[in-house]
Order: C-alpha cells, then structure tokens, then sequence
C-alpha cells in the first residue's frame, strides 16, 4: 500500500529533525576537545563540496542575482554566521535538550517578528500562543536562577539572529533558489571558521575528533535533504508540526551520550513551548486555506536551526 503525501511528508520531517539533532549533540561532542572555530571550519570543508554538488544535480545554482537579493542574502547570511557562533558556543556548555528546547520557540518568534517588522496580520489567537510559547521559555532558562547565566543568553541570541535569518529570506525574490542561499550560507560559515581558527590557533585533530566531525556533517547534509522532501512531499500545516520531535531526540541522545535529563521545569517548559508553536502553525495553515495561499514559511526549510 503506497503512502500518503502527508505520512511521507511526516516521515521525512522526522528524519531530518533526527538528523540536526544528532549534528547538534555530534559537535557538542567534538567541542568539548577541540576549539570550536576549528571544528566549524572542518565541518564546513566537508559539507559545502556536497552542498554544491546537490545545487548541480537539481539545477539550483545560481550567483547572478538582482542587487535587492543580493542585499537580502548578505543579510541572511550574516545572521546565519551570527546564529551558528552563538548557537555552538551555548552549545559547548547547556545540556542539549535545555538548547534544543530554546530553538523550538524560533515558529513563534517569526510569526510575531514578521507582524511587527513585515506588518503580516496577527490574530489574538496566535497572539496568546506567542506568548504562551515564551513563558514555555522562561521556564527553561528561569532568568534570576542559579542555572541562568551568559550560555543561557547566547542561546536565545541565537534565536534572534535565526529571526533576522528567517526575515530576510521571506523578502527574497522567487527567483533566488534554496541551492544558492544554501551554498552561500555555509561558504560564509565555514570562512568565518577559518578565519576564527587561524586567529585562535590550530590543534591537531584526533582519529576520533575527525569522525565525529564526518559524522556531523553527513548528519547535517542529510537534514537539509530530508527536509526539502519534507516541504515538497505533503501538506505544510500537517507536516510542520512534527518537527518537534526533535526535543525527544534531543532528550535521547542528552541522556545517551552526556548523561543530561532535562528537570521537571524544563520539561514543562518544553511541553508549552512545544504546544504553542504546534497551534500556531496549524492556525497559520488553516488562515492560509480560508485565503487559498500557500503559507509563507521560508523557502530553504520551515525554521532550520542554525548550521
């Protein structure tokens, strides 16, 4: 019995969520050793090569754009860069999940940016499930609490900056393909790499550092794979939400691999947050159904975390 274009859609978004997840937990891995430039660097010399050659295959390259695009796409870039130094650097210090719950209120933050920045309609419906979401939040972090530090701070940096990311691409032209945004964003992250290592110094690598690293980025390549398939394979609105899955994955391998359980608030934190951004895509799917429009999520992937 073949499948639905839904459960093929779902069964993709868990793949690629498993995917990040396990890229995350791989350079949280890798860091702990090895400065973190240089792994981002090394990570990013794997990966782009592989970035191009999927830009061939499916004829999505292209590097003349008109000088708005191009505008937007340094700025999306730059946010990118942004997002990934803050994100890993948290990373190196919070337990996974504490972080990868963080990142879970990135649907939220976009909807109420894109009504403040872009002027798009915002219900009170969604409204309170914004807000809802970020008490979900400061559950996690807990601000005044002993666990609240700078780490904390740096990880939801890193949610503003994937903000400004995710804004900026909604502006791009239809014309300025997944490929190219894919290929420039991580050019830009694995030179911010280099130059970060070369300013800190270079380690020698470990057998073990440099499979880790190998593994990350095949687990980063597949993930953007599986969630192109993702976008293209089912409805947005029934798909969408299952990217939270990657908080459970995010619990497993926190536990498997560092010996971190996230606490009962953190928990419940995550539940809300969780909760909140499920509701706000499947309002934004039923809205965008009433007005027969596809819903404007950003093309490269429906609020990719940081590379």
């Amino acid at each position: 019995m073949p499948l639905s274009d839904n459960l093929r859609g779902a069964i993709a978004m868990n793949v690629a969520m498993a995917a990040f997840t396990v890229n995350d937990a791989l350079m949280k891995a890798v860091t702990q050793s090895l400065p973190l430039f240089e792994a981002i660097a090394l990570r990013g010399l794997v990966t782009l090569p592989f970035l191009f050659l999927y830009g061939l295959s499916v004829g999505g390259l292209r590097f003349r754009l008109p000088r708005p695009d191009r505008k937007l796409l340094s700025i999306r870039v730059g946010a990118d860069v942004l997002a990934t130094v803050t994100y890993l650097s948290a990373l190196m210090v919070l337990p996974l999940a504490n972080l990868v719950a963080i990142l879970q209120s990135l649907p939220l933050a976009v909807t109420l940016a894109a009504a403040i920045v872009l002027k798009e309609p915002l219900g009170w419906r969604r409204m309170l499930a914004i807000l809802a979401g970020f008490g979900g939040v400061l559950l996690i972090v807990r601000p005044g609490a002993e666990g609240f530090n700078v780490w904390s701070l740096l990880g939801l940096a890193s949610v503003a900056c994937v903000v400004a990311r995710d804004l900026a691409t909604r502006r791009l032209g239809p014309a300025v393909p997944s490929a190219t945004i894919a290929i420039w964003t991580s050019l830009a992250v694995t030179v911010m790499g280099i130059a970060g290592a070369l300013v800190a110094g270079l380690q020698p690598v470990s057998l073990r550092e440099a499979l880790l690293i190998l593994a990350a980025a095949g687990a980063l390549i597949l993930g953007y794979l599986f969630i192109v398939a993702a976008m293209r394979a089912g409805d947005i609105g029934f798909v969408s939400p299952f990217r939270y899955t990657g908080l459970i994955w995010a619990i497993g391998l926190g536990w498997l691999m560092f010996g971190n359980l996230p606490d009962a608030m953190t928990l419940a934190g995550s539940a809300i947050v969780a909760a909140a951004g499920i509701f706000t895509l499947w309002r934004e799917a039923r809205l965008a159904r009433r007005q027969e429009a596809p819903v404007d999520i950003p093309r490269d992937s429906p609020y990719t975390p940081p590379t």
